[in-house]
């Protein structure tokens, strides 16, 4: 998926509890499904930043030569100006692009 289009907002955003637990009755189940969400977000977002960092690095055994790489800053300064996960996460439920499942009980 790709999380740098999306519409979430940077900043802290006050939600209706009503609308957050419509879907599933319970608040509870409703931000379960949503913090899961956000830490697979975070998971794949992290290891995109990790590759892309990963294309600039230079290897030194010297541990007194320290570079700043131009690319990397503007890629590191790219990846935190996005949303947070949880932001995201939030967004893509209340979008209804968040598949849940309850397993039947007997």
């Amino acid at each position: 998926m790709n999380y740098k289009e999306t519409k979430a907002p940077v900043t802290t955003v006050t939600y209706d509890k009503n609308v957050i637990e419509s879907k599933t009755e319970n608040i509870y189940e409703a931000i379960s499904i949503i913090s899961k969400r956000a830490v697979q977000i975070n998971t794949d977002l992290k290891t995109e930043l990790v590759e892309k960092l990963e294309e600039f690095a230079t290897f030194n055994d010297s541990l007194e030569e320290v570079f700043e790489n131009k690319e990397q800053i503007e890629v590191s300064k790219f990846y935190e100006k996005l949303p947070k996960p949880t932001a995201i996460a939030v967004e893509e439920w209340l979008d209804d692009k968040v598949y849940h499942r309850t397993p039947e009980t007997e």
